[in-house]
């Protein structure tokens, strides 16, 4: 079949930036798939998948704030399967909406997808991943004061409760993707990350997996040509948002490892990113990675642009 086969991957905050409504979010994921189409057009064959660090953090502390003896909160695995469903729902409607618009015959299908992971990932015992809104510092301290939630200052941007984030070890329902892509059909799968399930009986825990790190993990199980990670800006920098920062355009993994250890990557943000697009390329050696914006994808249908990792 013709047509290079795509994972590519929506930051959970290019749904949500500032309006947390689901108007608000729906016309976000309209835009995101008038863009998307672009590479359908081409005749690439895309698998979706989309970050839900926004939308899960803030629906976990709806049910925490609703919770009562008849009615209790969902634990946190099932909230990441609820926003499975609603990003999965408002970007199949975009897309069919902007396939149409185009006059694309095309079908979309999303999977409620679920990631395996080890119950002895020493994520468990550390919470890292940053979940829900932003809040001062002053608000954090006082959220950390009536509860044993967790939180971090998140790559300046705010403060922002944490959740174990283990690491991806299979994706369960990657032949059915696979199968789905295959046919030619446009997939939206292991959003949010995928429902973080133990590997040994199938069972949800309290977690959400990294996106982008779930992402790489489907690229490599569907064997796709090319894995982009979408993020705010069109190329990663060194030394950014200074004075003296370097675009990077083309970049091998034993740059990129240099430039990790000189701390060139904020832990919250881009270093993910870079490490998902290591992982990606030290597997499949022949293939790359591309870290770029929503915004460039006109410019990657033509070629590729911002910033490749090879190996």
């Amino acid at each position: 079949m013709s047509g290079r086969k795509i994972v590519i991957a929506l930051g959970g905050n290019a749904i949500l930036s500032g309006d947390a409504s689901a108007k608000a979010q729906r016309a976000a994921v309209e835009a995101t798939a008038n863009q998307l189409v672009k590479l359908v057009a081409k005749g690439d064959r895309l698998i979706i998948s989309h970050g839900n660090g926004p939308q899960v953090g803030n629906l976990y502390l709806q049910q925490e704030a609703a919770a009562s003896l008849k009615n209790p909160a969902m634990p946190l695995d099932t909230c990441v399967a609820m926003t499975q469903g609603s990003i999965g729902y408002w970007l199949e409607n975009a897309l069919l909406k902007a396939l149409k618009a185009n006059q694309l015959e095309k079908e979309v299908a999303v999977i409620m997808s679920q990631v395996l992971v080890d119950s002895a990932d020493p994520a468990f015992q550390t919470p890292t991943k940053p979940i829900g809104p932003f809040l001062t510092q002053a608000e954090a301290k006082v959220e950390m004061a009536h509860s044993d939630t967790q939180f971090i200052e998140d790559a300046g941007r705010g403060w922002r409760k944490v959740v174990p984030s283990p690491k991806p070890i299979s994706i369960r329902e990657h032949r059915v993707i696979n199968a789905l892509v295959e046919q030619d059909i446009i997939t939206v799968a292991v959003g949010g990350g995928g429902i973080p399930v133990i590997a040994d009986g199938l069972v949800g825990v309290e977690a959400v997996v990294d996106k982008d790190f779930a992402s790489e993990k489907l690229a490599e199980l569907v064997d796709a040509d090319l894995l982009v990670i979408l993020t705010g800006v069109q190329n990663v920098y060194l030394n950014y948002g200074q004075d003296n920062q370097v675009k990077l355009e083309q970049v091998t993994i034993q740059e990129l490892e240099q430039h990790i250890q000189g701390n060139q990557f904020a832990k919250g943000s881009m270093l993910p990113k870079i490490e998902a697009a290591i992982e990606y390329v030290k597997a499949k050696p022949k293939r790359k990675a591309i870290i770029t914006s929503l915004e460039n994808i006109a410019n990657l249908v033509n070629g590729e642009t911002g910033t490749v990792i090879v190996a």
